[in-house]
């Protein structure tokens, strides 16, 4: 009977975390009420593994490769407890940003059957929840939910400000070229309208725009703790057109819309707010599709990056990073000086 009640419980949220943004609920609320139920549900040694104290190193300790992990792998989870961690995923997403994010993960099932134990360890069910602090509504807490190809972090300031950076998402295939979901394309438009915009400009546009013929072999900012902003490549938006400024702003929206409205409201605000005019977009490798490419849109406030090169040119790396606000940092020295606080490990 605990069972079933837990997996309605878990249906019941997930449902009210998927249509959050549609609603505007705030968001912190529903983090908040996701982490708790979430975290209702864990035995104690299964709490033990998903929380951390607030101002542990592994808040900051993150990365989107296979690789040994720590948290709670929806692996070692029953069925009720995975319908509330999905849930808990959901909770800082969007409906776009979920599918994509339980999209990726599923792919690694896609690779284990393509690569039959000849390539890194693949699992599906390898995505690991933890909870820094204790989430409050009105709380300072954080939580990441991380994997191959997946790391989504969040800070909640006094539930009022999220950080929702680091965002990466990957895709290798970026598209599958075999199977029974032949053709699927997980991050289909961050590379087609980069194409677009790329296609749009004239010669003397693509001069300035294109910073080499051949792409990185990876985003270069990698798994940095901290992106400082740099001397910006490429074409400045005070460069463009009106339709190619449009063209940008949609690339943009996309990475921005994977996060829940208020949240992606709040990003385009602070892009705007810097002027659009100050957004340089660069791209290095082939034109073509097929070709090894990367781009990088820069901003005063934001940079995003994105490379597809490995395997073939069939396998995208793509992050999102504030300048001021990857992990809350800067707002959480903001309010730890206005705030005397200690540190609060998680189930204090």
């Amino acid at each position: 009977m605990r069972q079933k009640l837990l997996r309605v419980s878990a249906l019941l949220l997930c449902a009210m975390a998927l249509t959050a943004a549609y609603y505007r609920s705030k968001p912190s609320t529903i983090m908040a009420d996701a982490a708790k139920h979430f975290l209702a549900s864990l035995t104690p040694e299964q709490r033990a593994k998903a929380t951390f104290p607030m101002d542990s190193e592994e808040r900051l300790n993150w990365h989107f490769i296979p690789r040994v992990r720590k948290g709670l792998p929806l692996r070692e989870m029953d069925g009720a407890q995975k319908d509330l961690a999905h849930a808990f995923l959901a909770a800082g997403l969007s409906q776009r940003g979920y599918m994509k994010a339980t999209t990726i993960m599923s792919l690694d099932q896609i690779l284990k059957d393509m690569e039959q134990g000849k390539g890194p360890q693949r699992d599906p069910e390898g995505y690991f929840f933890s909870v820094f602090g204790e989430p409050s509504e009105n709380g300072t807490w954080g939580w990441r939910v991380e994997g191959h190809h997946v790391s989504l972090n969040f800070t909640v300031i006094k539930g009022q400000m999220i950080a929702s950076s680091p965002s990466f998402f990957g895709a290798n295939p970026a598209e599958v070229k075999q199977g029974p979901r032949k053709g699927l394309r997980t991050l289909a438009r961050e590379e087609d309208l980069a194409r677009e915009l790329l296609a749009s400009l004239d010669a003397k546009q693509k001069a300035i725009a294109v910073i080499d013929k051949t792409a990185p072999k990876d985003i270069l900012t990698y798994n940095k703790r901290k992106v400082d902003p740099e001397n910006p490549k490429g074409i400045a938006g005070s460069k463009l057109t009106k339709k190619q400024m449009e063209i940008l702003t949609s690339l943009i929206e996309e990475y921005a819309d994977n996060m829940p409205e208020e949240i992606a409201k709040t990003r385009m605000d602070a892009v705007h707010k810097a002027g659009m005019e100050k957004i340089y977009f660069a791209w290095a490798g082939g034109p073509d599709k097929g070709q090894g490419h990367w781009y990088q849109v820069q901003g005063p406030t934001f940079l995003i990056e994105y490379d597809n090169t490995q395997n073939d040119a069939n396998h995208i790396h793509s992050v999102w990073r504030d300048f001021h606000g990857d992990f809350g940092e800067d707002l959480l020295a903001a309010h730890y000086l206005q705030t005397p606080h200690r540190a609060v490990a998680a189930g204090d």
